[in-house]
């Protein structure tokens, strides 16, 4: 969407700047500059359709107005606050900027007062004119997309946001992150990698990152901007944006609930996909993010400790009014046949909903990867990476059907069972034979066929609480 953009600079040398730096900002289309604040008011007006009037807050009165007005101090005869305060009144749905020498606190509070949407120091930097106009205008449009306007609102923090929080440690909370995020960027999407464990966080430890920035150097930052994101943000060869936690645990504290609160919406204002590695220690930065979430993951496994670790989670959650039971998601990991706590026994101790994927316990499959720090490069015939990708395309955060993995029935996935391919079973049988209804041929097919009778009884034990759609046990 382009961005109109209505200058109102007195100063000749303060014009000529503003002119330049605004013919850089992308989508962005600059309008004549005016030099008082009656040619502002007159431009604005003139901006209205022509015909009867309108009421100042109808779609008919702000479809031709700018989206942005950018007000110096030095404008007169009227008083730059004074001139904010009339646009504000008269033209509700323009998003006024003041560009002034003094940036402190008064000023600030005056400025908002009056009815400005942001403040832009002297001398001009392009970073900071970018971010105010471009937040200017995102209130602007969302403002007329309440007003009934046609426009459509610019791209704004609309990344989807997912947190993977631990019932409790070493359930295999970052392994679940880390493939999320190698899913949703295989699927062609931007995705962001954000290590909140801040104590003893190991993203970068599983995927071989040595860093010197971390989520520590955003907390005191009033205003992240691109370019300072940028500068945190560690760009991992496999396309993902790394934010990672700080090598010394004790910085973690730097990072309250606010910071995080702005870090995560930076972040969302660039990325399609934000996955939250929250660990499984709840501190105030965790509990923003999992508050903000648009989707909350509770990674469990299915034990008697781990699943009351993750009832606790759940109730902490709520009685913090940080996230209600029914709108969390809990991921069932290293699930067997032969686990006695299944899904739907952990969905009725947490009240939470149960994902439909559970992912099978297979750490045969992982450890190469995991003791070489590249969990990158976990095979694709892994059972762990299948399911865990496959809870991506659950999730919604893969979108091409070629990237989900393991969606189909886990009846053919053979591996799980790591007792070789089912066409074993049958390679006793005749050439062209089929068995009648896929049953399994009996003995008389020969030694491979007395293998697969072996098999088929387990087959009829389905019926019983394991579901046979479900995961298998580990060779």
């Amino acid at each position: 969407m382009t961005i109109r953009i209505l200058p109102a600079v007195g100063d000749p040398d303060a014009a000529r700047a503003v002119t330049a730096l605004l013919g850089r900002l992308p989508d962005a289309e600059p309008l004549p500059t005016v030099g008082d604040s009656t040619a502002l008011l007159a431009a604005l007006a003139g901006a209205a359709p022509a015909g009867p009037p309108q009421p100042a807050g109808s779609p008919a009165a702000v479809e031709g107005l700018p989206e942005v007005v950018l007000v110096h101090e030095r404008t007169g005869p009227v008083p730059a606050l004074e001139l904010i305060r009339e646009v504000a009144l008269r033209f509700p749905s323009v998003g006024v900027v003041l560009i002034t020498t003094d940036a402190g606190p008064a000023l600030f509070s005056a400025a908002m007062d009056a009815g400005a949407r942001g403040i832009v120091g002297l001398p001009l930097s392009y970073e900071e004119l970018a971010g105010r106009v471009q937040a200017a205008a995102q209130w602007s449009a969302g403002v007329r997309v309440h007003l009934g306007s046609s426009q459509e609102a610019p791209a704004g923090p609309s990344g989807t946001l997912v947190t993977v929080t631990g019932a409790k440690g070493g359930v295999g909370t970052t392994v679940t992150a880390v493939q999320l995020a190698l899913a949703a960027r295989a699927a062609g999407r931007s995705v962001a990698l954000v290590d909140m464990d801040l104590q003893s966080g190991d993203v970068a430890s599983y995927l071989d990152v040595q860093f010197r920035r971390s989520v520590v150097d955003l907390a005191g930052i009033e205003d992240i901007s691109v370019r300072v994101l940028q500068d945190a943000v560690h760009d991992h060869h496999t396309g993902l944006g790394l934010l990672l936690a700080p090598e010394e645990g004790e910085r973690g504290e730097e990072v309250d609930d606010r910071a995080a609160r702005q870090i995560v919406t930076a972040l969302r204002s660039r990325y399609e996909v934000v996955v939250v590695d929250c660990g499984a220690q709840m501190q105030s930065a965790s509990a923003a993010a999992v508050e903000l979430a648009d989707v909350a993951l509770l990674v469990t496994t299915p034990d008697v400790v781990s699943v009351r670790a993750a009832k606790r989670q759940v109730r902490l959650w709520d009685r913090l009014q940080i996230r209600k039971a029914e709108d969390t998601t809990t991921v069932v990991n290293r699930l067997t046949r032969n686990t006695e706590i299944q899904p739907p026994l952990v969905a009725r101790a947490t009240g939470t909903q149960v994902a439909r994927t559970a992912v099978p316990a297979a750490f045969k499959e992982l450890q190469p990867c995991v003791d070489a720090g590249r969990m990158q490069d976990l095979d694709s015939r892994s059972t762990v990476k299948q399911a865990l990708w496959a809870l991506a395309g659950e999730l919604g955060l893969v979108e091409s059907p070629a990237v989900r993995q393991g969606r189909g029935s886990h009846r053919a996935r053979t591996s799980l069972t790591g007792r070789g391919k089912r066409k074993a079973i049958t390679a006793g049988a005749p050439a062209g034979a089929q068995p009648a209804g896929g049953a399994v041929p009996g003995p008389a097919a020969g030694p491979r066929a007395r293998f697969g009778a072996r098999r088929g009884p387990s087959a009829a034990r389905s019926a019983g609480p394991f579901d046979p759609a479900g995961p298998y046990e580990e060779g």
